[in-house]
């Protein structure tokens, strides 16, 4: 930004003897880098509130001003859409994406899972197959009561 200099006003002045006009407000705007949380919001149908939650996923993650502001680009703008077909489509939640975003992202996550689906139950050694439920019932009734 240039400075703003003016003659003084009240008497004239020569050639190379100009002043600052301390009374000049001079105001400039930058080019916006993206949309606010509320101006993203009514651009996607989310809720302010909906937005933090899914930056709090991992699932877009939006730039922040130099005041610390979210700004969402063309890029967020268009996982915000996307996110949300998603859902629709499948019938799914955010709970559910943000998951499968951490299986994604962690191989232990993914792998555990997997092994977890693929296990076959089985009956532990020292408990006989009359008791195999109840065995399960009080250890969950046990590890409830822990929590």
């Amino acid at each position: 930004m240039s400075a703003n200099l003016t003659a003084a006003s009240g008497g004239s002045r020569g050639p190379g003897q100009l002043r600052a006009n301390l009374n000049t407000l001079v105001v400039t705007f930058a080019a916006m880098d993206g949309l606010t949380i509320n101006e993203a919001a009514r651009t996607t149908g989310w809720s302010p509130r909906m937005l933090r939650y899914v930056e709090r996923t991992g699932l877009v993650s939006p730039r922040r001003s130099a005041s610390g502001y979210r700004l969402y680009g063309p890029a967020e703008l268009q996982r915000l859409r996307t996110l949300k077909e998603l859902l629709a489509s499948f019938d799914v939640s955010l709970a559910d994406v943000a998951f499968a975003a951490r299986m994604a992202a962690s191989s232990e996550l993914s792998e555990s899972v997997r092994a977890w689906l693929e296990a076959e139950p089985r009956r532990p050694e020292h408990v006989t197959a009359e008791d195999w439920l109840r065995f399960e019932q009080e250890k969950h009734q046990r590890l409830l009561a822990a929590a």
